[in-house]
């Protein structure tokens, strides 16, 4: 049997601390022994873009996901798609998942994850793009520390407010006042032109940029990333597809290697930093599974055969 796990299932069994949690272990462990997860992307004769996560694989979890995604900027929601969770003894499909849900989840949590590694005790986060994954950085940087005072600007002026009224924030005009407001600063945007330059940055000031996870997506400046040490989740995917691309750079480490200790992160208070991921089949596996479990325990969600 199959279970298909909608929106509102996953958000009902799902808890961000566990997912936080989750997530840091994954970044520890997910290089060793594991086959290397593929990101495809490709363009459709409609307005958006396919992509394919293959296989999320964890250590010590026996199971692995699939998962495809429809990216439509001008739909709402504009990420659309589903995981599969397969057993990994024999195949089964396991789940049908919902995967933007999962996805904002993922994404923005292993964002506030970074954010916090990187930058440390945040009390006050610059946000720039006020959508589902950044509602999911706030969340998770709550978790990890609270309270937290919020600074927003979004290109939809409703949207930027009622996103300021559920975390108690104020609304600025432009991605600039935000940086110039705060110390951290959370990009989350479909920009194709940077929104930020070294100019408009400061020595010591974190930026985690979650919008450049596909060619030509830019929310930061070559100036600003030349300036910056640059953290990622994956350093091959960084330079094809994230936010090295076109500036012609290498990161200075991923999330994993500073988790580990292998590098300090941040190496000096007046260092600039940037967390800039892509995202990983592994992190969608952490979550689904996660999510599988605590549904399977709580009765949650609906079952089929799809073989029948």
């Amino acid at each position: 049997m199959t279970l298909l796990l909608t929106r509102g299932d996953i958000e009902g069994v799902l808890d961000p601390a566990a997912c936080l949690d989750a997530l840091r272990e994954g970044f520890r462990t997910a290089a060793e022994a594991m086959p290397a997860g593929q990101r495809i992307r490709t363009d459709l004769p409609f307005p958006g873009t396919a992509t394919a996560l293959v296989p999320g694989l964890l250590p010590g979890i026996e199971a692995y996901t699939v998962k495809v995604n429809a990216k439509f900027p001008g739909a709402r929601p504009a990420l659309r798609g589903v995981i599969c969770l397969h057993s990994g003894r024999d195949g089964e499909l396991l789940a049908l998942i919902d995967s933007a849900t999962v996805t904002a989840w993922r994404t923005g949590l292993a964002a506030a994850l970074g954010t916090q590694v990187l930058a440390g005790a945040v009390d006050a986060l610059g946000v720039v793009g006020a959508g589902a994954q950044a509602e999911l950085t706030v969340q998770g940087l709550k978790a990890l520390r609270s309270p937290l005072d919020v600074v927003v600007h979004d290109t939809d002026g409703e949207r930027a407010a009622e996103f300021a009224a559920r975390h108690g924030g104020r609304v600025v005009g432009s991605a600039a006042e935000v940086a110039a407001a705060t110390d951290t600063v959370l990009l989350a945007t479909w920009s194709r032109e940077p929104l930020l330059h070294l100019a408009d940055t400061r020595p010591g000031q974190h930026l985690t940029s979650l919008g450049a996870d596909e060619p030509g997506k830019r929310e930061l400046g070559a100036d600003l990333l030349e300036a910056a040490s640059v953290i990622v989740d994956d350093r091959d995917l960084a330079g094809t597809m994230g936010v090295l691309a076109e500036a012609g750079l290498t990161a200075d480490a991923t999330l994993g290697e500073v988790l580990r200790g292998d590098h300090p992160g941040r190496a000096d208070a007046t260092d600039r930093t940037v967390y800039a991921p892509v995202g990983l089949p592994w992190q969608d596996l952490a979550l689904a599974w996660a999510a599988y479990g605590e549904a399977r325990r709580r009765r949650v969600g609906r079952e089929v055969d799809l073989l029948a």
